[in-house]
């Protein structure tokens, strides 16, 4: 060894320890259920399928130093477990259970003596996520105007309808939108000369690409929702009967295979985000009308059902609005309505407010402008081209006139970065 070494602790042994700046970073994040580290290293620790025990080194010299962090903000879904493995731990002998159950924490901890052993010299939590930039922009695309039609609207960050694009791709109606990646968004499934896989990517700008030949089972009305600031999903829906599987969809626009679902097979429903990197489904229909919903984790994990609250519907419509709260609006209820319901920050969801505007069924619903959402399109005994703005409080707003061919059984989601 050539040059000079300072700032490090020499061990008995005659082994110069590492110091922080030094550690070995091992590059794979540990997933599986046990694992044994080793002194000098630090590892990235991926508790999103399970818990994790942490079999530290049998034994140890003082400067030893070992560093784990939560490599996707999962400790507090599933916990680590420290197994000391014989040596002491904060001064507690190994018969002592240590558990590290929180969300974003990282664990520095140096071994000092056979006293006190290993013990903590950060446990820090890093307390906010990267969050992306607002949505600003939406579109709304295909549907039925008399017959299946592929057209799409663009919507501005002022929640301005824009006038018919000729669409790309098979015309259809019945099918789901959502943003993925941050920017983008995905039109997928549906019905029209049969039920659909398929899926058409829309890039940042809006421009709407060929069709995909989708994965998984085709089908018409499932619902889709963003989750994890970069992912999406889809999910439920129906063919000859009705469904509770999804699919992922990768932050590059990719459609996984069919999962099978939790909870409810069920169409006709809808789905928004609310709270940082969550989702939520709700409402729907199953041979009667249903106000259950889902929660969506920030990994893409479906919850089992939640018993609603407010009126049963079902061919309904779901957006974000405020940045991390949601609402369901309109829909059927055996009659067409204009009731809307708010998501809380925690997906909750609230009783019924009265809507305003015309009730009406099978329209869609985008967030834009960072903050706001919009109704728009849809069946209220005909199609329409209506619009209604939502606010960032979520206060709907009377009907504007809408722009571009009236048409329902459309989809719609957010995109774009820039305003």
């Amino acid at each position: 060894m050539s040059g000079t070494v300072t700032n490090n602790i020499l061990r008995s042994s005659g082994v110069i320890a590492a110091t922080a700046a030094g550690l070995n970073w091992v590059s794979t994040p540990v997933t599986s259920s046990t694992v044994t580290v080793e002194s000098g290293n630090g590892y990235w620790i991926n508790t999103t399928s399970n818990a994790i025990t942490i079999t530290l080194p049998s034994s140890a010299e003082k400067g030893d130093q070992i560093i784990l962090i939560d490599y996707l903000r999962t400790w507090g879904t599933n916990e680590i477990i420290i197994d000391s493995n014989g040596l002491n731990y904060q001064g507690e002998a190994d018969t002592f259970t240590v558990e590290y159950t929180t969300s974003g924490q990282s664990l520095n901890i140096v071994y000092s003596d056979a006293t006190k052993g290993w013990i903590p010299l950060d446990d820090d939590v890093t307390a906010l996520e990267p969050t992306a930039p607002p949505t600003q922009r939406a579109i709304f695309g295909y549907g039925n105007s008399g017959s299946v039609t592929a057209i799409t609207n663009l919507v501005n960050s002022s929640g301005v309808i824009a006038a018919d694009v000729t669409g790309v791709g098979t015309a259809r109606q019945d099918l789901a939108a959502t943003g993925y990646g941050g920017d983008k968004a995905i039109f997928a499934y549906g019905q029209g000369g049969g039920y659909r896989s398929m899926s058409n990517l829309v890039n940042n700008s809006g421009v709407v690409a060929a069709d995909v030949s989708g994965v998984g089972t085709a089908r018409a009305n499932p619902a889709a929702v963003e989750y994890g600031g970069d992912k999406a999903i889809f999910g439920y829906g129906g063919a000859a009967s009705n469904f509770s599987l999804t699919n992922l969809v990768s932050n590059l626009g990719v459609v996984a295979a069919d999962v099978t679902g939790v909870g409810t097979a069920r169409a006709s429903l809808a789905a928004c985000r609310y709270g940082t990197g969550t989702g939520i489904f709700g409402y729907g229909y199953n041979g009667s009308a249903l106000s259950m919903s889902n929660l969506v984790s920030n990994t893409g994990v479906v919850a089992s059902d939640v018993s609603g609250v407010g009126t049963a519907r079902w061919e309904l419509a779901a957006a974000e609005f405020g940045g991390d709260k949601g609402i369901f609006g309109y829909g059927d209820t055996g009659s067409t309505s204009s009731l809307t319901n708010l998501v809380s920050n925690v997906g909750i969801i609230a009783a019924d407010v009265s809507g305003v505007g015309t009730a009406r069924k099978v329209l869609a619903a985008a967030s834009y402008g960072g903050d706001k959402g919009v109704f728009a399109y849809g069946d209220t005994g005909s199609s329409t081209s209506l619009k209604n703005l939502v606010s960032n409080t979520g206060v709907v707003s009377a009907d504007v006139t809408g722009v571009g061919t009236a048409r329902q059984h459309l989809a719609a989601a957010g995109y774009s970065f820039s305003a």
